[in-house]
């Protein structure tokens, strides 16, 4: 019991630290920098909107107001079977070029962006969330990464908004921060495995359609890299959304998210070959595959403590860190559910909040269950 105690201990520290380490010790050994250089392709920014009448007009004048010559903008907006005056305003900016589609009936953001796709003009296709708001330079900053000829795709960093939901708010944070530092030492080893869906970017040549249910923000890069293209992260590329108001809400978010990851791994289990895709191969298997599995390592762990109670001081004192660790996350819960915030807490109940929807999306998943449509967030 004690070999599959430390086993277990050692799978955890990797799926956690030690990948972060290893990509970072790899980046800064063999490190593969992008030949960033300014410069002004034309561009389509594509956005899907379902039901964002709060949001879609100030989205769509935060797009016009971008630090970017107006003529080499394209703005195109696929209303999903929307039923407020999601239309009626994104209408209202014609006069300022903006392209309205209309999907009926609803099928979801993938197949939004593909219907917009087919009707873009630029070199580059950007992808953004109806409620997102960009930092003025930020398409600049995406685009000077295409002068790499070996770029395909590039993502920006997202910064999360407080809501009502301050715990919720703090905990997106964090995470975020946590694999944004992932992103940067990926990109130097060569291709990032995750992206930040609200702020992205591809050259037009290799955007391919995907099916309604695949994760738009997961497919495209993989079948990018798939090709030979690097997939970058570019952190002075900058867009703020508002974080989830409610526990609920995000676990929500995140079980649809894990369950299309879940099932996009599956379509694409060809990338795991190292062989073929050398190290990506372990970056995928490492950043997604035991992230998504890595409650069973926490289940097994806290069993393996448990039987090992005899065993000595140390391993009493391991069980009791766990224990306390599972407490803190469900004061947490509660306390966010209150829509308060605790420093203490908010780490314990986000990261037990990210391991539960994985054990429901691999429930789904299991199922054969597929998710296609989302709910507009609610920050």
């Amino acid at each position: 019991m004690e070999l599959l105690f430390w086993t277990l201990l050692g799978a955890l520290f990797y799926v956690y630290a030690g990948y972060p380490l290893l990509v970072w010790l790899l980046g800064c050994l063999f490190g593969q920098p992008v030949r960033k250089r300014q410069q002004l392709p034309p561009v389509s920014i594509l956005i899907a909107a379902y039901n964002e009448e709060a949001a879609i007009g100030r989205t769509l004048q935060n797009k016009l107001d971008l630090d970017y010559p107006s003529h080499l903008v394209e703005i195109i907006v696929v209303s999903d079977g929307s039923a407020d005056r999601t239309d009626e305003i994104a209408a209202g900016f014609a006069l300022h070029g903006v392209v309205l589609l209309r999907q009926d009936p609803r099928n979801g953001k993938t197949a939004a962006l593909n219907l917009a796709a087919t009707r873009a003009t630029g070199e580059i296709l950007v992808f953004a969330d109806a409620n997102s708001l960009y930092e003025r330079t930020a398409l600049r900053h995406l685009v000077a990464n295409f002068a790499d000829p070996t770029v395909g795709y590039v993502t920006g960093t997202m910064v999360y908004q407080g809501s009502d939901g301050a715990m919720t708010a703090s905990g997106c944070g964090l995470y975020m921060r946590y694999e944004n530092f992932i992103r940067r030492c990926e990109t130097r080893v060569g291709s990032v495995v995750g992206v930040n869906g609200g702020i992205d970017a591809v050259r037009s040549a290799l955007y391919e359609p995907m099916q309604p249910d695949d994760l738009s923000d997961l497919v495209l890069p993989l079948r990018i890299v798939r090709r030979g293209y690097r997939v970058v992260y570019e952190p002075a590329a900058m867009l703020a959304e508002h974080a989830l108001g409610t526990p609920r809400e995000e676990y929500r978010m995140r079980v649809r998210v894990s369950l299309r990851s879940l099932w996009t791994i599956a379509d694409m289990a060809g990338l795991l070959n190292a062989w073929r895709f050398g190290v990506f191969s372990i970056q995928l298997l490492s950043h997604k595959v035991l992230r998504y599995l890595a409650f069973v390592l926490i289940v097994l762990f806290y069993g393996s403590s448990l039987s090992l109670w005899d065993a000595g001081t140390f391993y009493r004192a391991v069980l009791l860190a766990q224990t306390i660790c599972f407490v803190a996350a469900f004061l947490g819960y509660r306390v966010a559910r209150k829509g308060a915030s605790s420093r203490w807490l908010t780490m314990p109940f986000y990261f037990a909040l990210v391991n539960c929807a994985a054990v429901h999306a691999l429930w789904k998943f299991l199922r054969g269950e597929r998710s296609r449509v989302w709910t507009p967030r609610l920050g």
